[in-house]
């Protein structure tokens, strides 16, 4: 599965754009189908740094790496995937799931 598509790239707003929103908008979500970490993106480089909430351990807001997340597999190695059905909203919507 392709984690970014052509559109994606083309809504997902640059480094530091919404650093000043109170509730920025969640553009994609990355899961791992075999364990519990999942990532909601807010911003991205356009190379390879996200910035947004990760939700493992913690639900913390944070820099992820598109190069890691195409590495990283969970429990049973499986890769990570993009959620197909998600749409965008706003960061406070996924903090309170």
């Amino acid at each position: 599965m392709k984690l970014l598509t052509k559109e994606i790239l083309e809504r997902l707003p640059k480094l530091y754009a919404t650093e000043n929103e109170k509730d920025p908008i969640v553009w994609c979500k990355f899961f791992t189908p075999d364990s519990s970490w999942t990532w909601y993106v807010t911003e991205f480089d356009g190379e390879d740094t996200f910035f947004g909430l990760v939700d493992g351990f913690e639900k913390e807001l944070g820099y992820f790496s598109l190069r890691e997340l195409k590495t990283v597999r969970g429990k049973l190695g499986l890769p990570i995937e993009r959620d197909m059905f998600f749409k965008p909203c706003r960061l406070s919507e996924v903090r309170g799931l």
